[in-house]
């Protein structure tokens, strides 16, 4: 999902790209137009935020990295980070194949233009595995960025009944599970 970057404790934790800028061209030549927070894969358009279908992914943004030391609302883990949208959930749910142009997109910026991109947030799962998925999942680690995925919402022993994104053998993935409610 996409990110709300308004709020006073997202405001400057959201990146703007230096490369683009909004004019309706693509200016740093990467097929997206005037990507500036990052892009709306479900979309297809540069909006990272679409209302109430994206409380998930600024639920999630804020947790990651909402500022600290202000006296204002929450609290994030990182609080000197800069969170790019690769948006590609929606109302609809979302396609692999827009998850691995998401995904895709992150590696890019980060070989073309050098982006210290350490991480992506991967809190989506379902669905039966992917050799093209993981085969993206692989560039991303090959240009030494870390996946983070959920384990799944199953309630299931991944073990035994994998759960995809969270279950390819991929030496970038860090799947993050939960033991209690």
């Amino acid at each position: 999902e996409g990110i709300m970057f308004t709020p006073p404790e997202l405001a400057g934790q959201v990146w703007t790209s230096p490369y683009d800028l909004v004019d309706g061209i693509d200016n740093d030549g990467n097929g997206y137009i005037d990507d500036i927070h990052g892009w709306d894969f479900d979309g297809n358009n540069s909006t990272i935020y679409d209302g109430s279908i994206d409380d998930h992914g600024s639920h999630v943004a804020g947790t990651i990295g909402a500022k600290g030391g202000n006296g204002l609302g929450v609290v994030g883990v990182c609080w000197n980070v800069q969170i790019i949208s690769g948006k590609f959930l929606g109302k609809r749910g979302g396609t692999t194949a827009n998850a691995i142009l998401a995904l895709d997109y992150f590696t890019d910026l980060k070989s073309r233009h050098g982006l210290n991109i350490v991480a992506t947030n991967n809190s989506w799962g379902g669905g039966l595995a992917s050799q093209a998925l993981q085969d993206a999942i692989e560039r991303s680690n090959q240009a030494n960025i870390v996946f983070v995925v959920a384990a799944g919402n199953e309630g299931s022993n991944n073990d035994v009944v994998p759960s995809y994104p969270s279950c390819y053998p991929n030496a970038n993935i860090i799947s993050v599970a939960s033991i209690t409610s």
